[in-house]
């Protein structure tokens, strides 16, 4: 997972309560190493808010927020980063690694040479 670009002191976060069973907490903190679990958990929240408010923009991701492009292929359903176009299993696509340093699926339909930035 990539790390947020959200560094804000924690004097200026509300405190919230959440109850986590304790394979998921031991999970977290095994795949946190020396971020802290508690910063995975507010990374995760994040990323899940801006995937969503992709969506409903209409995939607003544009060809000159790619860095570089890797092929690959679709080991489950997918939804191309560009388009919102559908991304079938096993079917060839790119994965984009985008400006902020996550990696997005890309139909191979949505994507041109040309449009690499």
């Amino acid at each position: 997972m990539v790390a947020t670009a959200r560094r804000i002191s924690t004097t200026d976060m509300q405190v919230t309560s959440i109850r986590l069973e304790t394979e998921l907490k031991e999970r977290l903190r095994e795949l946190s190493g020396n971020q802290g679990y508690q910063s995975l958990i507010r990374e995760i929240l994040w990323n899940y808010i801006e995937q969503q408010q992709r969506e409903q923009q209409g995939y607003g991701l544009s060809p000159a927020d790619v860095r570089s492009t890797i092929a690959a292929v679709a080991n489950q359903a997918e939804q191309c980063a560009l388009s919102g176009a559908a991304i079938a299993p096993q079917s060839p696509m790119l994965l984009g690694l985008t400006q902020s340093g996550q990696w997005v699926p890309i139909s191979l339909e949505s994507w041109s040479p040309g449009a690499s930035a």
